[in-house]
């Protein structure tokens, strides 16, 4: 088996009327980074299912952490390894993609990935991680990497110590995750690798099924979710594209469970689900467009034809509705996880990915001085 590697981190923007991250990184800003590097070599298709299931379970609680009254930037990256399609001279492994904010590419790219049996090498895809993302330069703000496999630890030529010694003097925590028997991979050096970085090593049952929780308030959120979409504004050459992509991830979510779908809706209604690169909403409240000035071929076509005056008055308009429909969602997601939180209570023990990752971020972004709302 292989394993996967995950990396939540920041994307470089394509458009160039959106300031770059290496502009963003000056201005002080509270940052949460994430590597989650997945393994996708043979028999590892159930810690993918849980990664495409439990995405949004996971950025919620994220969404919950403050440091200094800010609320954080959240910057993902994912990275696969141990796929025998990739090329040995690239080392079996694929940075999918470099730090990005763009969630819903996330999504998307998690469910486009599949697995083929290969050779996995956990040094070399922490040492790609750590050499090929502009991981943040303040020790202050959260930077992890989460590597999953089930294969030995130690395989191939860059010796994993070397990796994990490099990642930490920028400030990286890298913590590993096991899909097996805990004592099998405490003898294959998986927590190892975490005590070396100062990490956390945990074991999980990668073939579990995922359970959902399904609260009253699901189909609601479900629905305000929905609606939201009519609140986004696509600009630029692939600003209709990804308006699409953001229905088709919505659909992905739906297709999985309602409570799944409930999750993916409060993720978009929190300040982590940003689509300034496409949507002239998020981009006119950052400041990266000048509704006066753009072009018409920018334009959808709805506004093709408005002045500057009418232009600002729509996007306006559609910003009230959106932030209408994030506080209605925002106010049963607070009803929700008190009927969620009790259930998990009840039903102690799950032992999966969302868990793991979740219990490690909290008590790490503690040490750092964050706090969970």
């Amino acid at each position: 088996m292989k394993r996967t590697i995950l990396t939540l981190c920041v994307l470089i923007p394509l458009l160039s009327g959106v300031p770059s991250y290496a502009a963003w990184e000056k201005d002080g800003k509270v940052k949460i980074q994430i590597a989650l590097l997945l393994d996708t070599s043979s028999s590892m298709d159930g810690l993918i299912d849980q990664a495409r299931s439990q995405l949004w379970k996971i950025i919620n609680e994220l969404a919950l952490a403050h440091k200094d009254g800010k609320t954080p930037t959240l910057e993902v990256a994912l990275f696969e390894y141990g796929k025998s399609s990739i090329p040995s001279g690239e080392g079996y492994l694929r940075m999918v993609t470099s730090f990005t904010h763009d969630l819903d590419k996330i999504s998307a790219e998690l469910y486009s990935l599949t697995t083929n049996g290969g050779d996995e090498y956990c040094g070399l895809v922490i040492d790609s991680a750590e050499r090929a993302l502009q991981w943040d330069s303040n020790d202050n703000n959260l930077k992890l990497m989460f590597i999953a496999g089930n294969e030995p630890f130690d395989q191939g030529e860059l010796n994993y110590k070397q990796a994990i010694r490099r990642a930490k003097s920028k400030g990286i925590i890298v913590n590993t995750i096991f899909c097996g028997d805990r004592q099998t991979g405490i003898e294959s050096w998986w927590k190892d690798g975490a005590d070396l970085s100062g990490g956390r090593y945990i074991s999980i049952d990668q073939n579990i099924q995922v359970r959902t929780i399904n609260a009253p308030q699901d189909a609601e959120i479900t629905r305000l979710g929905m609606e939201l979409n009519s609140t986004y504004i696509s600009y630029g050459k692939a600003g209709m594209e990804k308006k699409k992509e953001q229905e088709k991830q919505d659909s992905n979510a739906m297709a999985k469970s309602e409570s799944i779908a409930a999750d993916r809706s409060i993720s978009k209604a929190s300040a982590h689900y940003d689509n300034s690169e496409w949507d002239i909403v998020d981009a006119s409240s950052k400041g990266a467009v000048d509704l006066k000035s753009m072009d018409k071929d920018q334009l959808p076509d709805e506004m093709k034809n408005m002045n500057p005056k009418e232009r600002e008055e729509y996007v306006k308009k559609m910003e009230k509705k959106r932030e209408d429909l994030k506080n209605r969602i925002n106010k049963l997601n607070e009803e929700r996880r008190t009927y969620i939180e009790k259930a998990e209570k009840e039903n102690a023990g799950d032992n999966t990915l969302d868990s793991a990752i979740i219990k490690t971020v909290r008590e790490q972004a503690e040490k750092k001085n964050f706090q969970f709302k």
